[in-house]
């Protein structure tokens, strides 16, 4: 009887235990990618730009201080997708075949894999790694992974967007396509389609068509916001005028108060000098071009110039603003179908603000015939300014106008650090990250000061969906992820990871710990200590030559591994090796 007993009880025992110990569902992953957006942008950031919805996603979740992309679109696309570094994936420029494209390259351009513009065949996709776990998936908005190949041939059941183009007329719904063909899509009367809103409202539709499975779902929701050319509904930007009037060198001084109040940065964090014009020849023809180099002082800028950048910043934040608003839309459905608390969330931005190409501004060119999935992609260096004026200043950023912010204002989108998109300095490639999971994180409105990266998305949702990443997919050797987990951070755990380092058009860098080396293309290493100088203003390397030494061979070794180098060169140029 006693043995009956300690039997039954030790049944007990394990079957509590094993209760307990009984995984959790799976949980839904729901990453939203915000494009050319600002490090200081979102209010959660120190930014005075209306995000309540995505505030109230920090205040409930986590912020990561020191995540980092890829300094420009689609490489930081492709990192993302893939869980490598851009390069690794065919895309360290744009989606060009630029491999392809110059002397030395061969009829397939195996000289230089990492420039074909397209995601190769090494690597695969967050969704066709979730795919065998269960997962069903979706994507809307930006695709720019490559112009052949959508979003259904790379794992993605569902897709609304543009596949080409970097960017679209917010106002144009014939840029947008739905695949596979044949599926519903939405239809918008005269003066009703806003592209936000469009991507939002089929990402809602996905929802609910994956939500029938009674499976697990994966969403990337690439909105268009906020790159250029910007455009906003009036109700988003209704009031903004009045706020950037004063002028960037009020708001950058505005923002860093208030990054430093809300603890994201310390007390000691000096505000950097305005920042470099990325393209003087572009400044000299305009007329904004200035003695040092760097952005103007608002000050100096005439009356009418000020109007007219003013709007154009309005129209910029009423453009997050309509972004934070469709979020909104996405939580509410989250929360009404009680799966809010069992998807991971996360937000945020490709690369930092886009300063192309000097402080006024350019206007674009009108598409003349829109195709389906088909964006903008011209070029923008020789695009001229348009002074806003009287009666078209208040219709700029509505239908039939396509203009651009400048650099003065990036460089306030990105307080308080130097430089911009393009470039690998902390301006370039720093990103707001918010993290929102209550079944799976519990502290709420905490930072993190985890170093992380774009390839860690891909390690994440591997960890957490209990997913195998695959060494060959396709009849295709895979190469193995580059990042790691972040669900560590979540609880505040160190990450442990040797090194980052980024390469784009010439700009490079290399982080170890709290050091960085970093060099504008064509120009010597700077060495920061990132733990007591992250904006960059004390270079260190003539202090410090065995330690940029052994950094620069670490980032060669790297080059050479990840396919940055050999880079091909520009017509007429060699290769570079």
């Amino acid at each position: 009887m006693k043995v009956l007993y300690f039997l039954l009880g030790s049944f007990a025992l394990l079957t509590v235990v094993a209760v307990a110990a009984a995984p959790a569902a799976k949980p839904n992953i729901l990453i939203i990618l915000a494009d050319d957006l600002g490090y200081s942008d979102l209010g959660c950031y120190g930014g005075e730009i209306r995000t309540p919805n995505l505030d109230a996603l920090a205040t409930n979740g986590l912020r990561f201080t020191q995540f980092y992309n890829c300094a420009r679109c689609c490489p930081a696309r492709a990192s993302l997708l893939t869980g490598l570094y851009p390069h690794q994936a065919g895309i360290g420029l744009m989606t060009s075949d630029r491999g392809a494209s110059f002397p030395g390259a061969g009829d397939q351009g195996e000289a230089f894999p990492g420039y074909r513009g397209s995601l190769n065949a090494s690597c695969v996709t967050i969704a066709q790694v979730l795919k065998p776990a269960g997962y069903r998936t979706a994507a809307v908005g930006k695709w720019h992974v490559g112009d052949s190949v959508p979003p259904t041939a790379r794992g993605f059941d569902d897709f609304y967007g543009f596949i080409r183009g970097y960017a679209v007329d917010s106002w144009e719904p014939r840029m947008m396509i739905r695949l596979p063909e044949g599926r519903p899509q939405r239809s918008y009367a005269p003066s009703e389609f806003f592209a936000t809103d469009a991507i939002t409202d089929h990402a809602l539709d996905f929802l609910s068509a994956m939500r029938q499975a009674e499976a697990p779902w994966f969403l990337y929701v690439a909105y268009q916001a906020a790159h250029f050319p910007v455009a906003s509904r009036p109700e988003d930007m209704a009031g903004y005028a009045g706020v950037y009037a004063p002028g960037w060198d009020k708001i950058r001084e505005q923002r860093l108060a208030r990054q430093k109040e809300i603890g994201l940065l310390s007390e000691g964090t000096p505000l950097t000098l305005r920042s470099k014009i990325p393209k003087p020849l572009a400044a000299q023809r305009m007329g904004s071009m200035t003695d040092d180099g760097n952005n103007p002082a608002w000050d100096a800028l005439p009356a009418e110039r000020r109007a007219d950048l003013t709007q154009r910043m309005s129209v910029y934040a009423g453009m997050v603003t309509g972004m934070d608003r469709n979020i909104g839309r996405l939580i509410a459905d989250l929360r009404a179908s009680g799966q809010l608390d069992n998807t991971l969330i996360f937000f945020l931005s490709d690369n930092g603000a886009c300063a192309e190409w000097e402080p006024f501004g350019f206007e674009m060119a009108a598409t003349p015939n829109p195709q389906p999935g088909t964006g903008i992609n011209q070029g923008t260096q020789a695009l001229p300014n348009k002074l806003y004026q009287g009666e078209e200043l208040a219709r700029m950023g509505g239908p039939g106008t396509l203009p651009s912010y400048g650099s003065g204002w990036a460089n306030a989108c990105n307080t308080p650090w130097r430089l911009y998109k393009h470039y690998d300095h902390e301006g370039g490639i720093s990103s707001p990250l918010i993290a929102h999971w209550p079944a799976g994180v519990k502290a709420k409105g905490e930072f993190r000061p985890q170093v992380g990266h774009l390839i860690d998305l891909m390690a994440t949702c591997v960890d957490v969906a209990g997913a195998k990443y695959p060494t060959e997919f396709d009849s295709h050797q895979i190469l193995p992820p580059e990042g790691i987990s972040l669900a560590p951070a979540f609880a505040n755990q160190p990450l442990a990871r040797e090194y980052l380092a980024w390469e784009h058009e010439g700009n490079r860098a290399i982080r170890e710990g709290k050091w960085k080396l970093v060099s504008l293309a064509g120009a010597p290493w700077e060495l920061y200590d990132m733990e007591i100088d992250r904006v960059e203003l004390h270079d260190l390397a003539a202090g410090e030559p065995r330690r940029v030494q052994a950094m620069s061979a670490q980032w060669e070794t790297w080059a050479r591994r990840t396919h940055v180098l050999p880079r091909p060169g520009t017509p007429g140029k060699p290769a570079v090796d």
